[in-house]
């Protein structure tokens, strides 16, 4: 049980770390700060993978049919180890740090898609107006001239 205790408590802190990234994240988006993304980035991938092998471990901890969902599988361990409310209150606490790293994930998805939708929108209006300052010659070829010498000379 202490083994399974000392796991959950890494999950936790890990997940916390990965909240707190989740924060940058979104100070560095609503501010538009791109340049720290990378670096936030680095280190969510860190984390993600580190997570994964605490939930193998946890998994490998409480046994159970792998075809479970998680949530299930700890259910039954926790329902059949009853006297664990220490576990049982690190469990709840890392599904709620996990439900507002979800929350906050999916809000950063939306800013980047806010980001991406306002980047493609200036594209288009400038990729519209070079179109548009594309001048024909009397040849029928585009040409920069506009036919005005106070224009073409400057």
């Amino acid at each position: 049980m202490l083994a399974l205790s000392q796991t959950l408590e890494r999950e936790t802190a890990r997940v916390s770390r990965f909240v707190a990234l989740l924060t940058q994240e979104q100070e560095a988006l609503t501010a538009a700060r791109p340049e720290e993304l990378p670096a936030i980035h680095d280190e969510k991938a860190s984390l993600i993978g580190q997570l994964n092998t605490l939930e193998s471990q946890r998994n490998q901890l409480i046994g159970g049919a792998p075809t479970l969902p998680e949530k299930e599988r700890m259910a039954q361990w926790l329902n059949a180890h009853p006297a664990e409310t220490k576990i049982a209150g690190q469990w709840a606490r890392l599904i709620g740090m996990a439900l507002d790293a979800k929350r906050l994930n999916e809000l950063n998805a939306r800013l980047v898609k806010l980001h991406l939708d306002r980047t493609t929108q200036a594209l288009a209006i400038l990729t519209r107006r070079s179109e548009e300052n594309t001048f024909y010659g009397a040849n029928g070829q585009a040409s920069q001239f506009t036919g005005s010498r106070i224009v073409d000379s400057a």
